[in-house]
């Protein structure tokens, strides 16, 4: 189908109710389990959500994170993460006692990895070992075949510990003989817990969006571009990716300098073999699609550009500086995917470094792309993310996961650039026509707020940390900075009062 007429025939439908929405990852709620999860603090948040009349809860991938715990590193990218079962369902269930739940308890505050991961699988294969493997739905669940690739790749690694280029040679490259027997052997125990997992997961998050939905809230789900170098996708279909007889990476994925890094972001992944990919149909993205959308309303499509062109390293560089741009599959992927499962419901992440062609195959697909206020006032009067420029087919945030918090922004601003910052945001306010108090740090941070959600976009998402008026002490990650990421927590869920003054600034933007 030419690309005139697929922009044509989409672009009607392409475009989303106006309303506002708020970012906040699950692994950022409250509980005593030391993480959020998928149990009563969700269901309080969606709560929360509906009594300030958003209409959207966009969340970060739900992936089981891999060394790093980044959500954009897993070891599955259809998987979800163990880390979020709600505990007390499955003592609900009698999967654990009253005693169990206590000895899972952890402190409260920022998430800490090192003591979960050494904790939470043990009480997990506690709940597994009074678990009958036997019932038709779980044997449905694992007869359908969506995830064993993942148990097989878990369970494995669980016996051979490292990354899959450790495992034994008939294993690492997945001989056919040799899975089969493991899988056998295997399948009662090691097996059939990580299929648990993913059951229990599965379920648990279902639910969830079904509750979510009936309150008038869609969910907002990401899918990263690339997935890791130690996961069940390159370890099941190496053939997909650009790696070598020995499995090894030729080139990995990354980013020039930028904003971010003078140096570049070396992120490592294993770069798509994209002729491949062609060959098929692209069968395994269209797969990956349908899952994304039995999870989620709404798919944020991270690091867009890359579809267009993408950036390539040679494995072993020390940085991404000697990196080259090469073409991605373009249009035709979107083609095939909607060809295949008929509209798709995807915001582009087109942030970073972008050029004609990233525009170009937005503008083909009808995509709505991302507009962020963190970086609209820095005095350039052409700059795409100040208000008069943005237009009603893009989504428009304070900040993203990877950004200052709002009020962090402007904390420590010098007082010169501060006034000039005040200057800026009061003449865009006065373009949206928003009357706002504009004197105070805090005041600037609450006004980023407002003119994001005074904006034309159709829709406008706030992270919670923005709702809150937290400082960077709650951001949720720094790029190129490897540790110390994705451990925010709230406190609690935010109550009334806090409702109350998101209600009022949702109205006041019309995005009721």
């Amino acid at each position: 189908m030419p690309a005139s007429t697929l922009r044509e025939k989409i672009m009607d439908k392409r475009r989303f109710k106006r309303g506002a929405g708020v970012l906040c990852h699950i692994s950022s709620l409250p509980g005593p389990y030391g993480i959020g999860s998928l149990g009563s603090a969700a269901y309080k948040f969606v709560d929360f959500l509906a009594k300030s009349r958003v209409k959207y809860w966009q969340i970060l991938p739900l992936v089981q994170t891999g060394y790093g715990d980044s959500p954009y590193q897993s070891v599955c990218c259809n998987s979800g993460n163990p880390y979020f079962i709600d505990l007390e369902r499955l003592a609900r269930e009698g999967l654990l006692t009253e005693e169990e739940l206590e000895g899972a308890r952890m402190p409260a505050g920022r998430v800490n990895y090192g003591e979960l991961y050494k904790s939470r699988y043990a009480t997990l294969r506690t709940a597994f070992s009074r678990f009958d493997i036997s019932t038709p739905e779980f044997k449905e669940f694992v007869n359908s075949g969506l995830f064993d690739d993942y148990a097989l790749f878990m369970s494995l690694k669980t016996r051979y510990g490292g990354t899959f280029r450790d495992f034994p040679r008939a294993y690492k490259h997945r001989e056919g003989l040799a899975v089969s027997e493991f899988r056998r052997n295997n399948y009662a125990n090691e097996y059939c817990f990580w299929q648990f997992l993913q059951f229990e997961f599965m379920r648990q998050w279902k639910a969830l969006k079904t509750y979510a939905n009936a309150n008038g809230i869609q969910l907002i789900g990401d899918i990263p571009l690339y997935v890791a170098a130690d996961s069940s996708d390159v370890w099941a279909h190496p053939e997909l990716f650009l790696v070598d007889e020995d499995l090894n990476p030729t080139a990995v994925a990354g980013v020039p300098p930028d904003y971010f890094s003078a140096t570049g972001q070396l992120w490592g992944n294993p770069l798509y073999d994209w002729d491949y990919a062609k060959s098929t149909g692209y069968r395994w993205w269209i797969d990956r699609f349908a899952h994304a959308y039995e999870l989620y309303d709404i798919v944020r499509l991270d690091h867009f550009r890359g579809f267009d062109r993408y950036y390539a390293v040679p494995a072993g560089a020390p940085t991404a500086e000697s990196g080259e741009w090469r073409n991605g599959p373009g249009l035709e992927l979107f083609e095939a995917a909607e060809r295949a499962l008929g509209h798709l419901n995807i915001i582009a992440e087109d942030l970073g470094v972008i050029d004609d062609g990233v525009v170009a195959l937005r503008s083909a697909t009808g995509f709505p792309g991302m507009k962020i206020m963190l970086f609209a006032f820095d005095g350039n009067e052409g700059n795409d993310y100040l208000p008069q420029h943005i237009t009603e087919n893009s989504v428009t945030y304070t900040g993203t996961h990877d950004n200052d918090t709002a009020y962090g922004f402007v904390k420590d601003m010098p007082h010169e650039r501060f006034e000039h910052f005040k200057k800026l945001v009061r003449a865009a306010l006065r373009y949206e026509g928003v009357s706002y108090p504009l004197v105070t740090r805090t005041e600037a941070a609450r006004a980023l707020v407002k003119c994001a959600l005074g904006s034309r976009s159709d829709i406008c998402i706030i992270p919670i940390q923005d709702v809150l008026g937290l400082d960077n002490s709650a951001r949720m990650n720094v790029p190129s900075v490897p540790s110390g990421n994705w451990q925010f927590r709230l406190e609690e869920v935010p109550g009334r009062q806090v409702a109350a003054w998101l209600r009022n600034a949702v109205k006041s933007s019309a995005r009721l």
